[in-house]
């Protein structure tokens, strides 16, 4: 997903005068700088149309719109969803698929789980309507530290960047909690798909809490592999920056103020 802009040079009849006063190089500049304008105006847009269209985007994705400022050697400006390193997912293969639409991608965080066997093939995982006490981040997501616990004490922490698995030893001070801290014990349910204890059990990892497990809740569902429809447009971006009209303003400022200086 990338909107680009360049340069037309129509529209500046009214600054001709002002031009005339400026450099070859101040020109480019002034141009540079009204391209530029228009790229910022468009991340602005792309921002809003994700708020419009999604449900809670977390902060990492609204930042990801990364716009790549026109310079006097370049009179073009490029916006468009950039992956910075660390962690997280490349924002462009999720927006991507919220444009043009398809199956979504494993997390890693699934790859880890069906990587051990828990994760069965054509799942991936959903949080619940009503989230686990302090495993989501208020946007619909579980938050990273919880998310690494669960896979520590599943013994799921092989891949790069994941630290260390959970020892019997602290699974068991965890099972019995603290003073401060109720004692939790983690559990895997497949429903119908396996017999035992748990099948009348939705599909999931579940947590037991209370006196001897008494309180049951679930902490992550299994759901059938999900698919994007097309949600977002960067067509639908552009248009609604109307960047032709916007740059060509911008320009006539940017002439203006270099010419008065």
């Amino acid at each position: 997903m990338r909107v680009t802009v360049g340069f037309s040079g129509s529209g500046l009849a009214s600054v001709q005068q002002q031009l005339a006063k400026l450099s070859g190089q101040q020109a480019k500049q002034a141009y540079a700088e009204g391209l530029s304008d228009g790229g910022f105006r468009t991340r602005r847009e792309w921002q809003r149309e994700m708020r419009e269209q999604f449900d809670r985007p977390t902060p990492y994705i609204l930042k990801s719109v990364y716009v790549r400022k026109a310079t006097p050697e370049r009179l073009s400006v490029e916006i468009e969803p950039t992956y910075f390193g660390g962690k997280g997912v490349d924002p462009q293969k999720i927006l991507q698929a919220q444009e043009f639409g398809g199956a979504r991608r494993d997390k890693r965080s699934e790859a880890a789980l069906r990587r051990v066997g828990i994760l069965p093939a054509g799942y991936q995982t959903a949080i619940p309507s009503t989230p686990f006490p302090g495993s989501d981040d208020g946007r619909g997501n579980v938050r990273g530290g919880f998310l690494v616990r669960l896979l520590s004490y599943f013994q799921a922490m092989g891949e790069q960047g994941y630290t260390a698995n959970m020892t019997d030893k602290r699974k068991a001070r965890l099972h019995k909690g603290t003073k401060d801290r109720e004692g939790v014990r983690f559990f895997v349910s497949y429903g119908r798909l396996r017999s035992g204890p748990t099948q009348h059990l939705a599909l999931g990892i579940w947590a037991a809490t209370g006196t001897q497990g008494g309180v049951v809740r679930p902490v992550l569902m299994f759901v059938r592999d999900g698919s994007y429809d097309a949600r977002i447009s960067s067509e639908r971006v552009a248009e609604r920056a109307d960047l032709q009209a916007y740059i060509e303003r911008r320009i006539r400022y940017r002439i203006r103020k270099l010419a008065d200086e």
